[in-house]
């Protein structure tokens, strides 16, 4: 890959990039601020083990719309970016288990994702580079023996069935210190992994058998209250308006009338910040499981009359999450256009940004050419594209515009983090 490709930046639509370019410039002006504030509520606060952030950059609004807490894209950063995450998982596990040698990492099940699992052994590949011994231990009750999978990119990856005595778990007599979860555990906590001696990271409790997406947007809010004080800004341009609902059947059409209201009443707070801002943008709305990932159980609304309209297909597509999982809860969340294209094509674009600890470790544009600016780009037909920014998204140049690469990748830091803080804060509230 040529460096030219590697620091590509996507495209923001000029005309659009006003109000943001502002943002940005403040973000820039605010740096010894802003750096300081977040190392204070790392203090009161510490941050999950790791974590990715999905953005949204409309030109006028710059927002998260989604924090995972099991990133499963680690292959997809720039390998410049390794060094960085070596030296974060250092600090991460000393501040958790100082005395840990063996780690053991549990993914998901699916094997037959071969682009996660070439994420899961590029996270063993940086536990290893960071001194760890570390093995991979499947909870797939299939697997009663070691499974060797070949990947694409050549490398071989090694699957082992994890077994429990007491209150440990091993693989083939391996005894980890720590256990890494990269399951997102959106089918419930496995009783295996329950009271267990070793630390889990991130802990059974961040899991989306427990996890809801308004709670965690819930303490998004308060955060970006309070950086938006802090840093003298309108909160409303890094934080998406949303509403959620009691239960929901779609297939029984149960809870209309409440998603019905509740997508009015959204659409009508976003119109009048549009209007204070002069935004001449249709408002729209994403209504989307408030459980779970894999961008499964999505849709795009206009108005509150599309939700109480949908034929039998959208309602089947929208009545069940990852692993089947059937979807009962909603969040209805402003939508947040991206402005941002890639390549030739004008393809829509969204940056992804990786951290672990506290620290941006790296991050890729989740690109699709079939999919337009309003549309949820987690779907079938995605790829990436490496974020460059493995030195500058912690080092922002004044002398340069805010717009700049490493300007706006800091930018992206800054609100990644902001929604780190508030899974942080998330978890500590649980406990």
């Amino acid at each position: 890959m040529s460096v030219e490709h590697l620091h590509a930046v996507p495209h923001l639509t000029t005309a659009l990039s006003g109000p943001l370019y502002d943002i940005e410039s403040h973000l820039l002006t605010c740096q010894a601020k802003i750096e300081t504030w977040l190392r204070s509520e790392w203090l009161k606060t510490p941050a999950p083990f790791y974590a990715s952030v999905d953005l949204r950059n409309a030109g006028f609004k710059l927002a998260p719309v989604d924090t995972n807490l099991f990133p499963a894209g680690f292959n997809n950063l720039n390998p410049a970016f390794i060094p960085l995450c070596i030296q974060a998982v250092q600090s991460a596990i000393e501040h958790s288990c100082p005395a840990a040698a063996k780690v053991l990492i549990i993914p998901e099940s699916h094997t037959r994702n071969q682009f996660y699992l070439e994420s899961v052994l590029t996270l063993q590949d940086i536990f290893h580079k960071a001194g760890f011994e570390v093995r991979i231990g499947s909870l797939s009750e299939d697997l009663e023996e070691n499974q060797q999978i070949s990947l694409p990119s050549g490398h071989q990856l090694v699957l082992e069935p994890v077994q429990r005595q007491a209150d440990r778990i091993s693989v083939n007599g391996f005894d980890p210190c720590v256990v890494i979860l990269n399951n997102d555990l959106s089918s419930g906590r496995p009783e295996i992994l329950e009271g267990l001696a070793q630390e889990i990271l991130p802990p059974l409790g961040m899991g989306w058998g427990n996890r809801l997406k308004s709670a965690h947007f819930a303490e998004y809010r308060k955060v970006a209250n309070e950086f938006a004080a802090m840093a003298e800004l309108d909160p409303w341009f890094i934080d998406p308006l949303f509403r959620n609902c009691g239960e929901i059947n779609f297939m029984k059409r149960e809870g209309e009338n409440c998603l019905r209201k509740n997508v009015d009443r959204l659409l009508t707070d976003i119109q009048k910040k549009y209007n204070e801002h002069g935004i001449d943008k249709p408002p729209f709305v994403i209504v989307k499981a408030d459980a779970g990932t894999y961008g499964m159980g999505i849709m795009t609304v206009h108005s509150a009359d599309e939700v109480v309209e949908l034929n039998r297909k959208q309602r089947t597509r929208m009545s069940a999450s990852k692993g089947g999982q059937s979807v009962n809860k909603v969040i209805m969340q402003e939508g947040v256009y991206t402005f941002e294209t890639w390549g030739k094509d004008l393809a829509v674009a969204e940056p992804v940004v990786y951290m672990i600890d506290h620290f941006v470790v790296g991050g890729f544009y989740r690109v699709h050419t079939s999919r337009s600016a309003n549309e949820n780009l987690n779907a079938p037909g995605m790829y990436f594209e490496p974020l460059a920014f493995a030195e500058t998204c912690n080092s922002p140049d004044s002398s340069k515009a805010p717009d700049a690469d490493p300007n706006r990748f800091y930018a992206y830091g800054v609100i990644a983090r902001l929604a780190l803080l508030a899974a942080a804060r998330e978890y500590a509230s649980t406990r």
